[in-house]
């Protein structure tokens, strides 16, 4: 085999892998943001606007800032859902310092990735309402069963209990207890 071969063959890999990992990447938050929506969806409304949604991602993402806001509220965490020492110590996923404190870009391409499956809806008007449509809750349902999304969907549990606000309450919240995670320049990560 020639080096141009050799390298052809090696390059395609690596483009095959690539794409292999966005894919499984990409899932991974479709499930996340699925688990969150059905969590925040009632039968009478579902989770308002995506200020709401980014700020509670961020604390489902950010566990150890989660754990942060808990304690200043005297709340603590249920047994076998507070963050290990690596969670402690890592990010698990970057978000990017925006405008209103944290957001994921891929936001609009998750919501409309559930969205086109048809297992959330989304209305708009003042502002954007989410919600788990029947196939949405049974997907839901069935993925905080497995033991990779027990944990997710158990800390979305701990996220309606204790912050079921506004999207500007949470803004706010984040922006006075957390300052670590707003300082800084916009479109930097965190």
């Amino acid at each position: 085999m020639s080096n141009a071969s050799e390298r052809l063959t090696s390059e395609t890999r690596i483009k095959v892998q690539a794409r292999s990992e966005e894919r499984r990447e990409a899932h991974y938050h479709d499930a996340r943001v699925l688990l969150l929506v059905g969590r925040f969806t009632t039968s009478r409304k579902g989770l308002a606007g995506l200020t709401k949604l980014a700020k509670l991602d961020f604390l489902l993402r950010y566990p150890a800032m989660l754990e942060r806001l808990l304690d200043e509220t005297g709340s603590s965490w249920p047994h076998g859902i507070e963050p290990t020492a690596a969670e402690r110590r890592a990010v698990e996923s970057r978000m990017t310092r925006y405008k209103y404190g944290p957001w994921d870009q891929r936001y609009y391409s998750v919501l409309g990735s559930l969205a086109a499956r048809d297992l959330i809806t989304y209305a708009g008007g003042d502002q954007t309402e989410f919600r788990v449509t029947a196939r949405g809750a049974e997907a839901a349902a069935a993925l905080s069963e497995t033991p990779d999304w027990v944990l997710v969907s158990r800390r979305t549990a701990l996220l309606k209990k204790h912050f079921d606000k506004s999207g500007s309450a949470l803004k706010n919240l984040i922006y006075e207890r957390l300052p670590d995670a707003v300082d800084r320049p916009w479109r930097t990560d965190i």
